[in-house]
């Protein structure tokens, strides 16, 4: 099974990077060897970095996958010092932050196989004040840790023990969220971490797992204003920024959650761009997706995607991506959300 998944891998590899047919036997007959006598086999550096962009280029739950074949890969696979895991979690936030230039990332340590490392948050930047991470949290109290600051601490297991670390604060860089037509909604001091990393998800490869490889790209501005602050089960804040904004909210036929909605998108977008980070607009990130549709049937690629992932939660019939059907297959390489515990693992 793990050498009809490499095989399935490298010669797709190979054709897309026009690898002489030689190249790829030699390579498989290689991978082949190295199975009969370990029972696994090592990626090169190449296929790493290849692999990796492939699985964002076949993320179905993308909006943002036009940039595929620009995503950095940075490769840790030789980590195994506990400090030197941490050190990579804070690197790659500054690297990838880079000032607001934000540079899609993905640092990948050891395989399934070998990693000793086991990290249980989901991002590597959360707020502890926010309802999403109660779970983590009370995992994260029964190590003993009790003291929570603004941002939640990784939690993690090394070695069978389970630890918690606090993350450099000021490698994390935040944006306040303002908007030019609302003194009172400034008020409210709004504020969001400039970077998503996502590390809750296992990157599959050719038959390899790697279960710890934090990724990121950049914001879409509905992801902060439409979901982040406005959801029920996240900080619901639709009320207070319809009353900060002096919208009658007595009554729906005002119409006051709308215009709470397009304001905050507005609110969230210009004050990311007006401070100098990365973001894309749901509109401009639907036409990126577009042209990515364009360049994927121009290769004879077919995309896949989950539709409710494709559409933006603000005005998604404004967009192309609503008029559309999308087979939604997974293919690898991919990226896959790790299984919820069933209990608590800590004790």
């Amino acid at each position: 099974m793990m050498y009809e998944k490499a095989k399935a891998f490298i010669i797709q590899m190979h054709r897309e990077l026009n690898i002489a047919p030689q190249t790829t036997d030699a390579r498989l007959l290689a991978i082949q060897s190295e199975i009969d006598v370990t029972g696994t086999y090592t990626h090169t550096s190449e296929e790493l970095t290849y692999g990796a962009r492939l699985a964002w280029r076949n993320s179905n739950r993308c909006i943002g996958r036009l940039f595929w074949d620009k995503l950095k890969v940075v490769d840790m696979r030789h980590v195994t010092d506990e400090r030197d895991y941490l050190q990579a979690f804070e690197q790659h936030i500054q690297s990838a932050t880079n000032d607001g230039k934000i540079i899609p990332t993905i640092t990948i340590f050891a395989d399934a196989s070998k990693i000793q490392f086991e990290l249980l948050n989901d991002q590597l930047i959360r707020y502890a004040d926010d309802p999403i991470v109660s779970d983590t949290k009370q995992l994260i109290e029964h190590t003993g840790y009790h003291q929570f600051g603004r941002f939640l601490p990784l939690l993690y297991r090394f070695n069978g023990v389970y630890k918690t670390y606090d993350l450099r604060s000021d490698f994390i860089q935040e944006v306040n969220i303002q908007h030019p037509d609302y003194p009172k909604f400034n008020a409210l001091h709004l504020k969001w971490y400039a970077v998503p990393i996502i590390s809750g998800m296992d990157l599959k490869i050719g038959g390899i797992t790697y279960p710890l490889c934090p990724f990121n790209g950049w914001y879409m501005e509905s992801e902060i204003a439409s979901r982040n602050f406005l959801d029920e089960y996240r900080y619901n804040l639709l009320l207070p920024i319809g009353e900060s904004m002096d919208l009658d909210t007595t009554r729906t036929t005002s119409y006051w959650r709308d215009k709470v909605v397009v304001e905050l998108n507005y609110a969230v977008y210009h004050s990311f761009k007006q401070q100098g980070y990365s973001i894309v607009d749901h509109y401009n990130a639907s036409k990126q997706f577009l042209k990515f549709e364009n360049n994927e049937a121009a290769n004879h690629r077919q995309v896949t995607g989950d539709w409710t992932w494709l559409i933006p939660p603000i005005s998604p019939s404004l967009v192309h991506n609503w008029h559309k059907g999308y087979d939604n297959t997974y293919n690898e390489p991919n990226f896959y959300y790790k299984k919820k515990k069933a209990a608590c693992p800590i004790h």
